[in-house]
């Protein structure tokens, strides 16, 4: 198959999303990009969100408007309506970048299920930009942090539907989850030499979310091939780097490392 001829579906779940939702649709439907299918899953949105949807109905194959089950009900819900030979993810508040699909196309190959970009990362309340480097393994037996970056990762269809989407029991973690599935089921990934995607942050952690993550993360480990000894181990090798983190972090040390991985090592 030609690259030029593939489809590649993108899916972008809202909701009550008026504030970045219009920059995110821009992105993708400005993409040079003829054979693309772009989806909105929206969870039954209260303001004007789904105004904005309306003003670009034209450009948007799919829209749908209900209550769902979380982000990985919404994301499976749009990867089911999907029919693209390859399925990319695009929050409601991040953007996907010039020519990105062009370059998800080009790197197509019948072989390859999963298609990795560059992504940066943009502080909106700092100004603060980063680029990540994805990260191409994933094995459950590894205490290493990888960058998951759905954003810039870009998945086949038949993969979906041979080893399963996201996990709806999962909160937080439904995206490292897929990529561990997907990597120990043995398929085979590509690495995209392109920057694809802006994930933007700022504004207040949930600093709730932090025992969450960690049992999630246990789990997954565990669930798939990794075991309780390197689920522990993974738990306990995370929270060093956590209390690390905190000590470089009273003399600002932590952001300086982070910028010159980041942006100085991979530029």
């Amino acid at each position: 198959m030609n690259s030029q001829t593939i489809k590649i579906s993108v899916i972008t779940i809202t909701y009550n999303s008026e504030e970045t939702l219009e920059d995110t649709i821009k992105s993708v439907i400005s993409q040079e990009y003829d054979n693309l299918e772009y989806l909105i899953i929206d969870g039954g949105s209260k303001d004007h969100t789904l105004d904005i949807v309306q003003k670009y109905r034209d450009k948007i194959a799919v829209v749908v408007s209900e209550p769902d089950n979380g982000i990985s009900d919404a994301f499976n819900k749009g990867i089911r309506l999907a029919s693209g030979e390859i399925i990319g993810i695009i929050n409601s508040d991040d953007l996907l970048l010039p020519g990105a699909l062009k370059a998800v196309a080009k790197a197509y190959e019948e072989s390859v299920d999963v298609y990795r970009g560059r992504t940066i990362r943009w502080n909106d309340v700092t100004d603060v930009k980063t680029r990540s480097i994805p990260s191409m393994r994933f094995p459950a037996k590894s205490i290493r942090k990888r960058s998951v970056s759905h954003q810039s990762t870009f998945v086949t269809k038949r993969a979906y539907e041979k080893y399963g989407a996201y996990d709806v029991n999962l909160k937080y973690m439904m995206d490292a989850d897929l990529l561990i599935r997907l990597y120990e089921a043995g398929t085979q990934w590509k690495y995209v030499d392109a920057d694809l995607a802006v994930s933007r942050s700022g504004g207040v952690t949930d600093r709730n979310s932090f025992w969450t993550k960690r049992k999630e993360s246990f789990a997954i480990i565990r669930n798939n091939n990794g075991g309780v000894f390197f689920a522990f181990l993974h738990m306990i090798w995370f929270l060093i780097r956590q209390s690390i983190k905190k000590v470089l972090s009273v003399f600002g040390i932590d952001r300086m490392c982070i910028i010159y991985r980041n942006k100085i090592v991979h530029d």
